[in-house]
């Protein structure tokens, strides 16, 4: 049975977070297996970072950054419902916590997104290819709707819709891990109203949550694509976003938003994510399924001002399964 063709963009987060984990994106740059980053500007090896992007014409978007490390904007003055005591951010749930109970301020996240967009455009002289959300807090309820008026404000097109179609179906991802994973897959499709109203575009699918770190191999990224996919009609285009988080490991005290590195950072998947995404094997697998890597300014994605409706969306909307 013919397969549908797909153009993939392999999205690196995290760029600027330290020199290690920057040298191991620009190596998978190099090496053809990222096609794109999205970088934190207020990472602490942010300029050095910012530099490499320039050096190797790197497609860099901003990785819009409100739960880890010190804010950019007006909120780094405190006062802030933003921010903890000590002027960092409330960390990946605290923030969520927050949201959930309206204890955010959604023009502060609109001001510190603001600032970021500023701060980006400063470092490297032009709009992000892209903005998508640090631990994917861009999909928030209500932060979603000023993510999207912040982007339309500055003629950013293209963003993130971290949906993955099928994760609750992930039985090798730890409990606490899949939870999360069906959370923002659950907000991802909340925040298509409001992303489709301000005239952002995103690919097709998404994969990404349930092939990060240790989970990451050709075979699951190839079967992820195919579930993510699957319903489509053979001999159509479609587009797609593996989200990645390779490169070395981080060492302490080096990296991070002000903090430090965190665990994550830290850890040896790093490391397995680059080996798998610069491994042939991977390569030959998405070869072999049709799939051909391109920036994401290449693609030919959502247009400017559609309102997706049921007959394109249905495909890549449905529930997963608990």
């Amino acid at each position: 049975m013919a397969r549908p063709r797909v153009r993939l963009v392999v999205t690196a987060d995290d760029f600027g977070y330290c020199p290690r984990r920057d040298e191991g994106i620009v190596e998978a740059f190099l090496a053809g297996a990222v096609t794109s980053v999205s970088l934190l500007v207020n990472g602490a090896a942010t300029e050095s970072a910012a530099e490499l992007a320039r050096r190797h014409s790197i497609p860099t978007g901003l990785h819009a950054n409100l739960s880890e490390g010190r804010p950019v904007g007006p909120a780094r003055r405190g006062a802030s419902s933003l921010i903890g005591p000590e002027g960092f951010f409330l960390g990946k749930m605290g923030f969520r916590e927050a949201v959930a109970a309206g204890d955010v301020v959604l023009p502060q996240v609109r001001e510190e997104l603001e600032a970021q967009l500023s701060c980006f455009r400063e470092l490297l002289g032009r709009a992000p290819t892209h903005v998508d959300g640090h631990q994917h807090v861009h999909v928030l309820p209500g932060v979603c709707q000023v993510f999207a008026e912040a982007l339309q404000a500055y003629g950013v097109r293209f963003t993130r819709l971290p949906l993955e179609r099928g994760v609750g179906c992930c039985t090798w991802l730890e409990a606490p891990a899949r939870a999360f994973a069906c959370t923002v897959e659950r907000d991802a499709r909340a925040a298509v109203g409001p992303f489709s109203r301000h005239g952002l575009r995103w690919t097709d699918a998404f994969v990404g949550l349930s092939t990060c770190g240790r989970h990451m191999s050709a075979h699951r990224v190839s079967r992820a694509l195919a579930r993510v996919l699957e319903g489509t009609l053979a001999g159509h285009t479609l587009t797609a976003e593996l989200m990645a988080h390779p490169g070395y490991p981080s060492v302490p005290p080096t990296g991070g938003c002000g903090e430090g590195p965190d665990a994550f950072s830290c850890s040896w998947e790093r490391l397995h994510e680059l080996r798998v995404l610069t491994a042939p094997t991977l390569r030959a697998r998405l070869a072999q399924d049709g799939v051909q890597l391109c920036a994401l300014d290449d693609l030919d994605s959502k247009r400017p001002g559609e309102v997706p409706c049921e007959a394109t969306l249905e495909p890549f909307l449905e529930p997963s399964l608990p």
